[in-house]
């Protein structure tokens, strides 16, 4: 059983995107644990404009609470490493709320036994094989568990408007682990 498949079995929706890297797989996972998507600017950009509806209501005095640090990868849990071929994290919330809505999950144990109607749980993977033309195909996948027709029904709106973002931040990201990952091999 792959790691994703142990800790998110079910979902409802999923994103895949893959590249092909000239490197061998130890070192583009090592080169995918290293990345931080927050220190690209088109990344830190994009999250902005995302976060524009709860920056406002925080300036408008709606929220009482401080406005959260911008949102990175160090919002998720990390579930699991194995074999230096794969990562794994997740992330539990109502994404779809101005504020993300995000529980704190203290490790893969706590992400694992989560289950509160209406609370989606995320998972975000990565796996690299080698190809038969000796370089590393790297799969980056997000799924998307909720665990009721009223979750669903939230989530999906906001799925279908950030997909096209979140495809595009996916893509810069292995194009990233890519550079990085030939860097010593050029």
């Amino acid at each position: 059983m792959t790691p994703l498949n142990h800790y998110l079995p079910a979902y409802h929706f999923c994103e895949e995107h893959a590249r092909d890297i000239a490197a061998d797989p130890r070192t583009v996972i090592q080169a995918a644990s290293n990345y931080r998507p927050e220190a690209d600017p088109a990344f830190r950009h994009l999250i902005g404009l995302r976060e524009v509806p709860m920056r406002l209501g925080h300036l408008l005095g709606r929220q009482q609470s401080a406005s959260p640090p911008p949102f990175g990868l160090d919002r998720f849990v990390p579930l699991d490493s194995q074999d230096d071929n794969t990562l794994l994290y997740g992330l539990v919330g109502r994404f779809w709320r101005p504020d993300f809505g995000l529980v704190t999950m203290a490790d893969s144990q706590a992400y694992l036994d989560f289950a509160v109607p209406g609370v989606a749980k995320l998972a975000l993977g990565f796996s690299a094989s080698r190809q038969p033309n000796g370089t590393t195909r790297l799969t980056t996948q997000t799924r998307v568990f909720c665990p009721d027709l009223a979750c669903r029904l939230k989530f999906a709106p906001y799925w279908y408007l950030i997909r096209p973002v979140s495809g595009l931040i996916r893509r810069r990201i292995l194009g990233a682990i890519k550079a990085e990952s030939e860097r010593g091999l050029l």
